[in-house]
């Protein structure tokens, strides 16, 4: 029974402390726990240990097929298995932990099922014996170690005040977690008891019951006078707001049924449920909203953005279709950093919504966002190659267009090894390939900083790049590139005849120099194969290229120095 009806697959462990309960006793007899070898024994083999995951199971998926397809077998096995948990969690052994850490239940092993899965058994099958049990373990539960077990599972980490106590959190709010009507109403005929209390984390009963899709449990309360729909929580969100972030469709039809829930109230982040619907999967939930009036399509949250911005910078290309033939959608309206849909759509590579966007004529594809960046250039600094190409089909975008720091496009693909949006970009005569920016760094430079040889070899295919430019610190592009010891970069550049591989820049450190001081072997071989380059050069403070190697540990470049015949080992510096 156990083994076919549980709710996760059991540990072994799990499974012995479950048989050893007796339903409706108050003392745990750790002493009824059979051992693993009695309960294999009594199953005739027809159960055997799984050794990954230590978990019990059926010897065969087709004998759990015929235990569940025949229901005589077990008679009312999930309200067994409740009452059986209850039992456990109402125990002298479990009462003794109220206020304690969740992580002194090791001895316990039972535990953290009985706490996690009692509520989804007895929903489907609910005994007066069962009901008792629960209405005794509300009791006294406060300060219940389950209640910790339960929320982690429910919301993750989460600081609980007291550790194994959830403050407020209530036998009301437990059993909207589990959808039980009928405890809920027993419940609520007690005294002192507040349908509409929150707990610790600002949840209600209504709250919990709209976060887990119950919608017998939310129905039953907006039959109440004294409900109310409820403001949000502590982090910010409303039942509407988890209903709808949970995918809880039936839940949300109820919600906008009410005349009191605000269907344009922003949620979490400040973003409006429309928007929120717009960037995830909520097929139905996007339809129910879109259909209603009431609801703004166009709205922005905090940051400034739209649902069609959120939907667009998703990729959501279906919702982007459905706002885009509303007359009362902005395709072009910016937020807060002068971001448009078609600038989110180009920086995360979205082809198809790019190709939607620019389908209308009052959206402008080359609008500059934040920090002057244009759609062009958030595309190219992604390498996203097919929105690059969309966009140079337009004869608006310009695509040298420079940011705040006078970075082109190709410039930020470049630094980023994307050769493909590199080269498509190049195939533009209306592009400056070797433009410096403010710090006075080239395309070719950027590439060569990070060894990106395809795009180096791009662009050294260019007559109009010059490979010996320099840029700040009087440094040219190979010496950066013997720095950062790329030596097939550094190969590329020697196949140039117009290369000076030996002149000195910053810090008066020559190419050879730098690449002796970082113990790059590799590219000082490659120098060291060149007659116009000369191994004794001096730099700084007179330092050698071999005592800048020596001083670092870089044996293996000191031994390809000294078997310079040209060089002086010896020599001291100045």
């Amino acid at each position: 029974m156990w083994i076919c009806h549980s709710e996760r697959p059991l540990r072994a462990e799990e499974l012995c402390q479950a048989l050893a309960v007796e339903i409706g006793s108050t003392d745990y007899n750790t002493g009824n726990a059979p051992s693993l070898r009695t309960v294999l024994s009594c199953c005739q083999g027809l159960v055997v240990v799984d050794k990954e995951g230590s978990t019990v199971r059926l010897v065969h998926y087709t004998l759990r097929e015929y235990l569940t397809g025949h229901r005589n077998i077990f008679q009312s096995p999930h309200s067994t298995i409740a009452e059986t948990c209850l039992t456990y969690l109402n125990s002298q052994q479990v009462m003794a932990l109220s206020g304690s850490r969740v992580q002194s239940i090791q001895h316990l092993p039972f535990l953290e099922y009985s706490s996690l899965y009692w509520g989804v058994h007895m929903k489907k099958e609910l005994t007066d014996c069962g009901k008792m049990l629960a209405l005794k373990l509300f009791s006294d539960y406060e300060y219940h170690i389950s209640i910790g077990l339960l929320l982690e599972h429910m919301l993750g980490q989460y600081p609980l005040r007291s550790i194994g106590g959830f403050y407020q959190f209530t036998g009301l709010h437990c059993a909207s977690i589990f959808g039980l009507v009928e405890v809920l109403r027993a419940l609520t005929k007690m005294d002192g008891v507040d349908i509409n209390g929150m707990d610790e984390t600002g949840a209600t009963p209504l709250l919990w019951a709209a976060m887990s899709g119950h919608e017998t449990v939310v129905k039953w309360l907006f039959r109440r006078e004294d409900i109310s729909p409820g403001g949000p929580d502590h982090s910010g969100r409303t039942p509407m707001s988890w209903a709808a972030g949970n995918g809880r469709e039936g839940v949300v039809k109820l919600l906008l049924g009410r005349q009191d829930v605000n269907p344009n109230r922003p949620e979490c982040r400040d973003q409006t449920l429309i928007s929120l619907a717009a960037q995830n999967r909520w097929e139905e939930l996007r339809k129910l909203f879109l259909q209603r009036e009431d609801i703004d399509p166009d709205g922005p949250d905090k940051s400034g953005r739209t649902p069609i911005s959120w939907a667009a910078g998703n990729g959501r290309g279906a919702v982007v279709k459905i706002l885009l033939e509303r007359k009362d959608v902005n395709p072009n309206k910016p937020d807060y950093r002068d971001g448009t849909p078609i600038s989110w759509a180009a920086e995360n590579g979205y082809e198809t919504v790019v190709k939607l966007l620019l389908t209308r004529k009052d959206v402008n594809p080359d609008r500059p966002v934040a920090w002057s960046k244009a759609p062009i250039s958030l595309a190219a600094k992604n390498g996203h190659e097919a929105v690059v190409k969309l966009l140079l089909g337009r004869k608006e975008v310009n695509p040298d267009r420079a940011n705040y720091e006078d970075r082109t496009p190709i410039s930020l693909a470049a630094e980023n090894g994307h050769d493909a949006v590199v080269k498509l970009l190049l195939g533009r005569e209306d592009i400056n390939p070797d433009r410096p920016d403010r710090g006075g760094r080239t395309p070719l430079s950027w590439a060569t900083k990070n060894g990106y040889e395809a795009v180096v070899g791009l662009l050294l295919g260019r007559k109009d790049v010059n490979p010996n430019r320099v840029e700040g610190w009087d440094t040219t592009p190979i010496a950066v590139a013997a720095e950062n010891g790329h030596d097939a970069v550094v190969r590329l550049f020697l196949e140039r005849k117009d290369i000076n591989p030996d002149r000195p820049g910053k810090w008066d450190k020559t190419p050879i120099s730098l690449a002796a001081e970082n113990g790059h072997e590799a590219v000082v071989k490659l120098l060291l194969g060149r007659k116009d380059v000369n191994p004794d050069q001096r730099g700084l403070w007179g330092r050698l290229p071999i005592s800048l190697a020596a001083a670092n540990g870089h044996e293996a470049v000191v031994r390809l120095l000294l078997e310079r015949k040209d060089g002086k080992p010896g020599r001291p510096d100045v």
